[in-house]
């Protein structure tokens, strides 16, 4: 058999022939390397929309992509401060306010109607933080604001620099207590008495003359350094710059020869604001270098009458907050019982009263009295002193 024929009948052999020509057979899928015919699944018809439901899925279209730009519109009027009605408020923001409450306080004032938009304007601008912290761009205030202004323009405004930050003027007399001077602040919009008095106490401000005067925690130690005179404050300042402020007036008042002339007597500047605010509570200016004198003499020139005790009564009164002078009051500022200077000033003295309390007038007066005629007048002893009120009616009718 040649191999071809051998070929041909191996082939025979190995798959089987159908019975009817021209036909295969079936493979029942086991042991065959052909798979079996899957079957066709009827495919399901898709339903189309009628012309109804084109209509409505066109019309709720145009309503999601009208009703998305009619509030994309008011949102951008907003933040553009686009036709508004014309409103100007007076925003007060305080020391930790956040943007939430900024976004507040703006919303109650009319000047913008979505919160949220503007807090999110915020975040995208990057503005955050509380007010009053060193990278915050929002500053503690009062500020005129008005519905002309965009949300850019609303917190720009709203800055350490704005042109829009509401000051006041406050002028504080010759020998206003510490105590007066933050109530009246207070009175101004500038700060909280709250806040001034927790500032006074606990802030350490650098000025060489304030190092040793009383420790923090007591916010006397500022007593007689804040410099009467005319301020002009932001309202709802920072209490330390408000203070700052009038310290450094003070500073400025107190010059170096007036420094060197205390150096000399061997006394420290407090020493001299002490001194001072005495001589301003004592008098109404005309003869401040005499009370002075006066002043001087008792401290370092006492006398068996005087034995060191400076006896004003004003450090009484300071200590008592009264008006009538009690001698045996339980109090360091009782000049009766204790000797030397009292432990703070008791008043802020002026210009007039910080000289005179550098430079006394030289004389041996240790008394003086103010007469019916409403002038002091000085003694050297206690006998003359005594001998003149007992001659003066304002003393008669006041006993």
């Amino acid at each position: 058999m040649s191999q071809e024929d051998y070929r041909n009948d191996g082939y025979s052999q190995s798959r089987p022939r159908s019975s009817q020509p021209g036909k295969r057979l079936a493979s029942s899928g086991k042991g065959s390397g052909e798979p079996a015919p899957s079957k066709s699944r009827p495919r399901k018809k898709r339903k189309r929309l009628g012309a109804w439901g084109v209509l409505i899925y066109v019309v709720c279209v145009l309503g999601a992509s009208a009703l998305l730009a009619g509030v994309s519109w008011t949102w951008a009027n907003d933040i553009l401060a686009l036709n508004k009605p014309p409103i100007t408020a007076v925003v007060e923001i305080e020391e930790g306010d956040t943007v939430d409450q900024v976004a507040d306080k703006l919303a109650e004032s009319g000047l913008i109607e979505y919160k949220f938009v503007f807090q999110l304007f915020c975040a995208f601008t990057n503005v955050s933080g509380k007010a009053g912290e060193d990278d915050a761009k929002i500053t503690p205030g009062s500020y005129e604001l008005n519905t002309d202004m965009d949300y850019r323009a609303l917190i720009s405004s709203m800055g350490s620099s704005s042109a829009n930050r509401l000051t006041t003027t406050v002028t504080i007399p010759e020998g206003t207590t510490e105590k007066q001077i933050f109530e009246m602040l207070e009175q101004a919009g500038v700060c909280s008495v709250e806040d001034l008095t927790e500032t006074a106490a606990n802030y350490d401000f650098k000025f060489s003359f304030l190092q040793g005067v009383l420790p923090l925690g007591d916010a006397k130690r500022l007593e007689g350094y804040l410099f009467p005179d005319t301020y002009e404050f932001y309202m709802g300042e920072n209490p330390v710059s408000v203070l700052n402020k009038m310290i450094l007036r003070f500073d400025e008042i107190f010059t170096d020869q007036m420094r060197q002339a205390m150096a000399d007597k061997g006394m420290t500047v407090n020493d001299a604001i002490i001194i001072a605010s005495m001589i301003e509570k004592e008098t109404d200016g005309s003869d401040q270098s005499k009370i002075s004198s006066v002043i001087y003499n008792r401290l370092f020139k006492p006398t068996s009458e005087t034995a060191g005790y400076l006896n004003i009564d004003a450090t009484i009164l300071y200590a008592t907050g009264g008006t009538v002078v009690n001698t045996q009051a339980n109090t360091p500022y009782n000049t009766y019982t204790h000797t030397g200077l009292p432990p703070t000033a008791i008043c802020c003295p002026g210009v007039d009263a910080l000289k005179a309390a550098v430079s006394p007038e030289s004389t041996k007066y240790y008394f003086y009295a103010l007469g019916d005629d409403g002038v002091h007048h000085f003694f050297r002893t206690s006998r003359e002193h005594q001998t003149f009120i007992q001659s003066q009616e304002l003393y008669q009718n006041a006993s």
